[in-house]
């Protein structure tokens, strides 16, 4: 019986298989911060590994601060990536960081963040977390009645002030977000209608009010639909603000903002917001004067700063299909392998990162260890031919990757996170 052959296409074979500009590459290998991939590989000491470019956060938030208007205020929101070392580097090039638990305060207090520049959001606190948050002298995202009743009298207990905020849920949405935070039933915030009487609750909780949290989407690419998300949460800001117990000093337009995983996918305009945010900006002049005017961005702060590595251990024919079996999947990135809120899955960019200059030749599949289908990094892309010990490379990896994957799925080693 002769042996499969393996399929081939010369005919489509290009250079540079899904390249992304951010990494630049030499000798046909991806560099990260300068170094080389097969090097970094080596100072590491094991794949799978996560890799996150300083040059390219702290390139980011520069390119932020010249195009939004002076005033603006840039929050980064933890839950998108909370490695410690990447959390300290960032608290020193924004002007606030936003937290989602006990645990995320730690680390955001740990990394030299002020505790008056750190908000604590999320719609499960736990008494033992808003006691934790008062403690520590953050604000405090209000999401339901009962955090009024604990903050008071934890407040009361303690005789410290308890710095609040209203995060109010919105009767409209982000059009066009990946993910609906806002408007509709949702567990998020206060429903706007009721925050008249969140206001009484808090005055007679000896709450001190300080403004306004309200996050409507986030991944999102058109920005008009940005506009129209900030444009509606500053003027419903504004109508509440005449009945809060105290004039607002915070108020969080939230973000939305998206980067492009995909083909097809535009980069997000960033002139059209910041002129929205300017008008915005000198209407608060005039309406609300002592409000500081926040954005909170995550993904679109590091995702594109970030890649996930892994190894090929194994190549398998199978049926005319080839798959590179490597040693890390959705155990370690969730997200690429589609199975973090895609409906219909959708290949992240992919390289070979030690064979950037070699053409492409191959349609294959690079697969993880794991015992299940879903298993999936690359699903039949046109790539290089790789043998074992290749490295595979998962750009737009910086944003919800090692946190908000099933580490302990299988009993595989945890990733290894590094910031170059």
């Amino acid at each position: 019986m002769s042996k499969p052959t393996e399929p081939t296409n010369p005919s489509r074979a290009a250079p540079v298989h899904a390249a992304m500009p951010q990494f630049p590459t030499t000798a046909g290998e991806l560099q990260v911060n300068g170094m080389a991939l097969s090097r970094l590989a080596d100072r590491v000491g094991q794949t799978p590994f996560y890799a996150y470019d300083r040059s390219l956060l702290r390139a980011r938030v520069g390119e932020l601060r010249a195009a939004l208007p002076a005033g603006i205020e840039l929050h980064y929101a933890m839950k998108a990536n909370p490695m410690p070392a990447l959390v300290g580097l960032m608290a020193g090039l924004v002007d606030g960081i936003d937290v989602a638990s006990a645990g995320e305060l730690k680390v955001a207090l740990d990394s030299g963040a002020a505790p008056q520049d750190i908000s604590f959001a999320g719609p499960g606190k736990r008494d033992s977390e808003l006691r934790q948050a008062l403690a520590a002298g953050v604000l405090i995202n209000l999401e339901s009645m009962r955090e009024v009743d604990i903050l008071g009298a934890a407040a009361q207990a303690s005789g410290q002030a308890a710095r609040v905020a209203i995060r109010v849920n919105p009767d409209f949405e982000l059009k066009g977000s990946g993910m609906k935070m806002g408007g509709g039933p949702k567990q998020f915030g206060i429903d706007v209608e009721d925050v008249p009487q969140m206001f009484s609750r808090i005055a007679a909780a000896g709450l001190q009010f300080e403004g306004f949290h309200l996050f409507a989407g986030s991944q999102n690419l058109r920005a008009e639909a940005i506009c129209e998300a900030q444009a509606k949460s500053y003027e419903l800001a504004l109508r509440l603000a005449e009945q809060a117990p105290a004039p607002v000093r915070f108020l969080n337009l939230g973000g939305g903002f998206g980067i492009p995983y995909f083909p097809g996918e535009e980069r997000l305009a960033l002139a059209p917001i910041a002129d929205n945010l300017a008008a915005l900006q000198a209407r608060a002049g005039r309406e609300l004067p002592q409000a500081k005017l926040v954005i909170e961005l995550g993904r679109y702060l590091v995702g594109e700063a970030g890649l996930y590595v892994t190894r090929i251990v194994d190549r398998k024919l199978s049926r005319g299909q080839v798959y590179l079996v490597t040693d890390g999947g959705l155990n370690h990135h969730l997200s690429a392998s589609g199975n973090f809120g895609q409906v219909v899955r959708k290949n992240y960019p992919v390289a070979i990162g030690n064979r950037m200059d070699t053409l492409a030749s191959e349609r294959a599949s690079a697969v993880g260890p794991l015992c299940t289908p879903l298993d999936l990094l690359a699903d039949r892309m046109w790539l290089p031919r790789a043998e074992v010990g290749d490295l595979v490379v998962v750009y737009q990896s910086g944003a919800y990757g090692a946190s908000a994957s099933p580490q302990a799925f299988l009993g595989h080693a945890a990733v290894v996170e590094v910031l170059v």
